[in-house]
C-alpha cells in the first residue's frame, strides 16, 4: 500500500491521521492540508465502512485505530452508518481553498457528503 509519510515517522504520523479521523467524524468537515486531506480519507472511509458492517469486530478495529474513543465510535455505528446504508465508499469530499501565508501550502476543506 503507496502512502505518505508526512514528514514524520511511524507512530507519530499514525497519531495524526487517528486525530484527523476523530476530527472529520466529530465535526463532519475539517481544513487542512492536501496531502494529509488525502491520507485520512483512506481511514474515514474504513471507519464508516467498518460501522456498516455492524459487528464486534469491526467495533474492534475502530476502537483501537482511533485510540478507544468510545464517543467517535458510537457516532460511527450510531449516526453514520445508517446515514450511508446504501452508498458502496466515497464517503467524503475534498474542496480545495487557498494556499496558506506561511508556507504556501495548499488547503482544503475535507468533508463528510450528506
Amino acid at each position: 500500500m503507496l502512502y505518505r509519510k508526512l514528514g514524520r515517522n511511524n507512530k507519530i504520523r499514525r497519531s495524526i491521521l487517528a486525530g484527523l479521523t476523530k476530527d472529520v467524524i466529530m465535526k463532519e468537515s475539517i481544513v487542512t492540508t492536501i496531502s494529509r486531506a488525502k491520507e485520512v480519507r483512506k481511514f474515514v472511509d474504513k471507519m464508516i465502512t467498518y460501522g456498516k458492517n455492524g459487528s464486534l469486530v469491526s467495533r474492534r478495529k475502530a476502537l483501537a485505530f482511533l485510540h478507544n474513543d468510545n464517543n467517535v465510535v458510537s457516532k460511527i455505528f450510531n449516526e453514520l452508518a445508517p446515514r450511508y446504508k446504501d452508498r458502496n465508499g466515497g464517503y467524503t469530499r475534498i474542496i480545495k481553498l487557498k494556499e496558506r501565508v506561511g508556507d504556501d501550502a495548499l488547503t482544503v476543506k475535507l468533508e463528510l457528503v450528506k
